[in-house]
């Protein structure tokens, strides 16, 4: 991994990889019978917003406005008519929440990771009559796959770790954020693929496969800085982790290389 200057401008993009493949039920299309009318549990908010939860989530972690959230969805007009889905792409969408219609904002803001949520949209948080665009409520089932701080938002506590940081025997700060669902550690020499943001301790962010849309594989092995080669190997699969990686175990002032203490949010996606 080679640190590189990044001007960021997060878009929505679709992420088409085979991890985030899945099966798609048979019924997945299928109009919902109470897309007309909400049913009795279904909850409304002060703005008109109505919705209710399809499928529970297994997890208390929400987004916040200025994350950036993986989702699937099907959305449909209420005289029946399907107009997009994702499931019918098989690629879940990612975008930065602050930048999704006010509908979106809310709705999702409501979930947990993992939820499926049906959302009675009124118009006026949709499209708002724009030419091209379903007219009046539109109904949206969402599945919460995953949410992330945006990297153009550096953590809290870039500058220095936390007490509450764990340290490798070769001095890495660390700490999960999200705990994972695996129990097997990579090795110093194993191949992973990761979704990563790093920042300089003054919140300017470098280098991001978040920004990018799509995960990365690399060796840990060779190619990538020490503190990374040290640091990875105390995840397991489906974790996510802070780290503040030490000059001398990152890019030892060279070049053309950020310098200083660098932190990375690191989610360990897979073990090769």
């Amino acid at each position: 991994m080679r640190a590189q200057l990044l001007a960021v401008t997060l878009v929505v993009v679709a992420l088409a990889r085979a991890s985030a493949q899945q099966t798609i039920p048979a019924n997945a299309f299928a109009p919902p019978a109470d897309l007309a009318m909400p049913p009795a549990d279904a909850v409304k908010s002060s703005t008109g917003l109505v919705s209710r939860v399809v499928r529970a989530g297994d997890s208390s972690e929400k987004p916040s406005p200025n994350d950036v959230v993986t989702v699937q969805y099907t959305g449909w007009s209420t005289d029946g008519r399907m107009f997009d889905s994702t499931l019918s792409r098989n690629a879940p969408s990612t975008f930065p929440l602050n930048r999704a219609m006010a509908g979106w904002k809310e709705c999702v803001g409501l979930m947990v990771l993992h939820e499926t949520r049906r959302c009675w949209v009124p118009e006026n948080l949709a499209w708002k009559g724009q030419a091209g665009r379903p007219k009046g409520t539109v109904v949206f089932d969402i599945e919460l796959l995953d949410t992330r701080l945006s990297p153009t938002i550096p953590p809290p506590d870039v500058k220095e770790p936390p007490a509450d940081a764990k340290k490798t025997p070769g001095g890495v700060a660390y700490k999960v954020l999200r705990p994972g669902t695996g129990s097997r550690h990579p090795t110093t020499f194993s191949k992973v693929t990761v979704h990563y943001s790093g920042w300089t301790t003054d919140g300017k962010l470098f280098d991001s496969s978040v920004a990018r849309g799509a995960p990365t594989t690399l060796d840990l092995g060779g190619g990538v800085i020490r503190g990374w080669t040290e640091g990875v190997p105390t995840m397991v699969e489906g974790e996510r982790t802070r780290f503040w990686i030490p000059q001398e175990l990152a890019y030892k002032g060279e070049a053309g290389s950020p310098r200083g203490m660098l932190v990375f949010d690191v989610d360990l996606i897979k073990i090769e």
